[in-house]
């Protein structure tokens, strides 16, 4: 028989087990829903950006925190929504997968996988929105990023940690020279991301295909919001790909994060700021459109020695109206980044492909970014075009010109040839120097034109099989001592004399 007190006991350690079950829950109801966007009556303490879900398991996000409602936009499709629907908050900021697990897969802005290989086991998660580091955390961009096309890594250099914008018209290979930048970075440590925003889906697929068959996509994630997706999934897209990139940012690795395009991005959000009825401003975007693009840009860094020195390097693409850079949204991603790569559509259909313009075109971490050697050779490639491009505008006007001027036509026209290339022809450093030391000093100059690029062919065969050590040591020391330059000298003279004996 039990004793009074084993009962006692008995009945007091249950009572301590014991855990309330009662939970407070926040809910709220639709008030009206329609065209992605929600108005819920009831979630009086959500948070601005908040996660929330309706009673179909959609998911939405908190931006405007009225006195009677809050406006939810849609993070998928309202079919299954209706008046009167229970919204519950989640209590989580909005925040996506991050790590190695999303290398090599195609994901929509939350994280879910598109591509049919089954679930993704992420480790980590971040949130989509994060406070870009400050000016003390960082360091200046030095540390050059090839992108492994010659106008690009001798003219107008990236570097680790910079934002790049790429803009130009519709169909003048933008996401061409993106697509290079991602390819070149094989074997050189830098995780790739790359955000399709309101593109047909029969483009990213194409894309998706093209990084996969050259062994790009094992290192890179690709985010899309395509056009068919609702306005609320392209506006969260670039922010999903940066929380991404972040990841390797803040454990001391590399990556390269590609926008394209944020003109897409801005109209998506002029959408939901005019139906969440935010006062409209210029061109009817909202009055933070610049706050858009300038707090998701700011997120590029390179950061202190000390913090890891890991570094993101944000390529953004602007989609320009019949070349218009002075409207409202050119003007404001080109006041947030560190320089552009304008192409041009006269150049693009004049065969000069990438169609770069060099007087437009900027970097503006400049020389920082460049490895010793093609800044040796490159120096004054980008003013010797510039003003063959000025001599040959003025030429068509004049019929007899001088020797020197004629002289200068015919080089500049050989080093437009030279820095003409193929999309997926990237080209690593060494050779890059070669060609265009060749080119500077001269030795193309009596070339006929329709033969530089079989020149350069040629001639990089003849390095690799005849002097392999010199492209060896311009990768390894990355600078040209004067004993590699007499001996690169040599060797295009050598070169060039069995040439002409080819091709008299």
């Amino acid at each position: 028989m039990l004793k009074p007190e084993e009962v006692t006991s008995a009945i007091k350690s249950e009572i301590q087990k014991f855990e309330k079950k009662l939970e407070m829950e926040s809910v709220g109801y639709i008030l009206q829903v329609g065209d992605g966007i929600a108005r819920v009556y009831g979630l009086d303490e959500v948070m601005a950006g908040e996660l929330v879900e309706f009673a179909d398991g959609t998911f939405g996000m908190t931006l405007n925190l009225e006195t009677s409602n809050v406006g939810v936009v849609i993070l998928g499709s309202d079919a299954g929504l209706k008046e009167g629907d229970l919204v519950r908050r989640t209590q989580r900021i909005v925040e996506v997968p991050t790590g190695k697990a999303l290398l090599g897969r195609v994901v929509n802005p939350l994280g879910r996988p598109l591509d049919g290989k089954g679930p993704i086991a992420a480790q980590s998660k971040r949130p989509v929105e994060c406070i870009p580091p400050n000016v003390l955390k960082r360091q200046p961009v030095k540390e050059p990023l090839q992108t492994g096309i010659k106008a690009i890594d001798a003219m107008i250099p990236i570097g680790r940690g910079q934002r790049e914008l790429i803009i130009g018209d519709r169909q003048t290979g933008k996401t061409a020279i993106a697509i290079d930048a991602i390819v070149n970075q094989k074997g050189k440590d830098v995780k790739c991301i790359y955000v399709a925003i309101g593109q047909k889906l029969s483009s990213v697929v194409q894309l998706t295909k093209t990084l996969e068959a050259v062994g790009a996509l094992e290192y890179t994630t690709v985010v899309v919001a395509s056009s068919e997706d609702p306005a609320p999934l392209q506006f969260l897209a670039p922010y999903s790909g940066c929380a991404m990139g972040e990841e390797y940012l803040y454990n001391g690795q590399h990556a390269l994060v590609v926008y394209d395009d944020l003109s897409k991005h801005a109209q998506a959000y002029r959408q939901l700021s005019l139906l969440l009825e935010r006062p409209p401003g210029r061109e009817a975007y909202p009055g933070d459109v610049f706050y858009l693009h300038s707090r998701l840009l700011e997120r590029a860094a390179k950061v202190r020695d000390d913090l890891g020195a890991g570094s993101l390097t944000a390529l953004p693409i602007i989609e320009t109206q019949a070349g218009d850079v002075s409207s409202y949204i050119p003007t404001n991603v080109i006041s947030i980044t560190d320089g552009q790569i304008y192409l041009e559509t006269d150049l693009f259909y004049g065969g000069v492909r990438p169609a770069i313009s060099v007087g437009l075109s900027v970097s503006r971490v400049g020389g920082n970014a460049q490895t010793k050697a093609m800044k040796q050779v490159a120096g004054m490639l980008r003013l010797s075009l510039a003003q063959h491009r000025e001599l040959a505008a003025f030429s068509q006007l004049s019929a007899d010109l001088d020797k020197a001027t004629k002289d200068q036509l015919n080089h500049g026209e050989r080093m437009v040839e030279i820095l003409k290339q193929d999309i997926l022809s990237c080209m690593p450093l060494e050779r890059q120097v070669a060609i265009i030391y060749a080119g500077n000093k001269g030795h193309i100059d009596d070339i006929r034109i329709d033969l530089v690029k079989l020149f350069e062919k040629e001639l990089f065969e003849f390095i690799e099989s005849k002097h392999g050590s010199l492209f060896h040591e311009i990768a390894t020391k990355k600078a040209l001592t004067e004993q590699t330059e007499q001996t690169l000298e040599k060797i295009v003279k050598t070169f060039k004399g069995e040439f002409f004996l080819r091709h008299p």
